[in-house]
């Protein structure tokens, strides 16, 4: 047997990971010099308030957890006798999966007949929140931890992403985009089009002028790149931009039909503490990312 977990880093809130089978770990931010544990320190997410605090300039700092947290998590599911499953985002942004597997060198003396599996989904948010659906159907249907493992391999680098960023100021500070001219990106009202590639690091990849003139930069990248898309979620994460969300719903069933199987969804605060308020995108199943 076998616990599936994930973090907050997914999008998922402890609602949406108890119907999905997770146990869900808060990956915290700090805010006005306040450290803060999503679903923690609040029950509720309320990003209306916490973008806008954002927008009155308050750039939050993110951290990483420490090998005691995971263990809290971890522990008291392997002395039910379980191993772990933990879909996460992508290691290559966070120095936390350092602190993760100190906690389970600890735990595996303690355990030694347990084991910890990860999916790396090369991702945050949207494309995190995407895969741990497909990994939970497995694992509802009875699928070994193994034969999750196996789809992950072939199919984690087909769940591609793409949004806009549209205040260059939170990655410019955070340094998690390449290719990124915050000054230049503000003073012409331009926004650059980004993707999560297949190592887990975000790209800057093109630019188009406006929201709207990135939503239709974003739908082109679907068309050009989507694969069975309709057998799959879209996932449509927004930094209070519910509008221009559905604006993009809206867009993508009118290709594709209304049969479309969407979900829209906030993006994290953590997440959000590097991306800003008001960026849109989309995760779909891709031909590649």
């Amino acid at each position: 047997m076998f616990q599936l977990f994930i973090d907050t880093d997914t999008d998922f809130t402890p609602e949406i990971a108890k119907e999905y089978g997770y146990k869900l770990i808060s990956m915290p931010y700090s805010l006005n010099d306040k450290d803060v544990y999503p679903y923690v320190d609040f029950k509720q997410y309320d990003y209306a308030s916490y973008y806008n605090e954002l927008r009155n300039g308050v750039i939050p700092k993110t951290f990483a957890l420490s090998p005691q947290k995971y263990i809290e998590h971890f522990e008291p599911v392997l002395k039910e006798g379980k191993d772990i499953l933990y879909v996460h985002f992508s290691s290559a942004m966070s120095g936390t999966f350092n602190a993760m597997n100190l906690a389970w060198k600890e735990l595996k003396q303690k355990y030694p007949e347990r084991q910890l599996c990860t999916v790396d989904t090369k991702g945050v948010s949207i494309c995190s929140y995407n895969i741990a659906i497909e990994v939970a159907k497995m694992a509802k249907r009875g699928d070994s931890m193994q034969d999750i493992l196996a789809w992950a391999e072939k199919e984690v680098d087909k769940f591609a992403v793409y949004f806009y960023a549209d205040d260059l100021k939170f990655f410019a500070r955070s340094g998690r985009v390449s290719g990124l001219s915050a000054v230049m990106g503000g003073i012409l009202g331009i926004r650059p089009i980004i993707n999560i590639n297949t190592n887990g690091v975000m790209n800057s990849i093109s630019k188009a002028k406006g929201r709207r003139g990135a939503l239709r930069a974003v739908m082109q990248y679907v068309s050009d790149l989507q694969d069975d898309i309709k057998n799959y979620y879209v996932v449509i994460g927004h930094a209070d931009a519910y509008e221009l969300a559905v604006e993009l719903e809206n867009k993508l069933k009118e290709s594709y039909g209304k049969d479309l199987k969407t979900i829209i969804t906030v993006v994290n605060p953590t997440i959000g503490a590097h991306c800003g308020p008001d960026t849109v995108g989309v995760c779909f199943h891709a031909k590649h990312r």
